[in-house]
């Protein structure tokens, strides 16, 4: 077997993983939340996978780990796990029921606090201290 198909393999478990574990936490979140029309679990995903990806990000800068596990772990479980596909369903939803103004506060929102995660995942593994990011 290749090294493209080993690597593919790996990411595509990664998705897999990174996928169920969207829907469990998404879920959770919403029924902990106990909120019925505002997709606060999808965004919380989101914002967490946009901090986990800018903390691995700069992390594996330089490191040890090799590249089919850094795209396992950053395109297989992150991309399984982070959601603007279902961030993307939820929005079309909210306006189809016409809750623009939760259709509107779910885009602003998911794109702010998920800039705003990858921004604290770069600090975060820099330990605030290099760099003008």
């Amino acid at each position: 077997m290749g090294p493209f198909l080993i690597q593919t393999g790996w990411i595509g478990l990664g998705g897999a993983l990174g996928s169920m574990l969207r829907f469990a936490m998404a879920a959770g979140v919403q029924r902990f939340v106990g909120a019925e029309k505002f997709p606060v679990g999808t965004m919380l995903v989101n914002v967490l996978g946009c901090v986990l990806i800018g903390f691995l990000s700069v992390r594996f800068e330089g490191s040890s780990v090799s590249q089919v596990h850094r795209m396992a772990l950053t395109v297989g479980v992150l991309g399984g796990f982070t959601t603007f596909s279902s961030f993307s369903l939820n929005t079309i939803q909210l306006i189809f029921e016409r809750q623009y103004m939760l259709a509107v506060a779910n885009v602003i929102g998911s794109v702010v606090l998920c800039l705003l995660g990858c921004w604290l995942g770069f600090r975060l593994a820099r330990g605030f201290s290099a760099g003008p990011i």
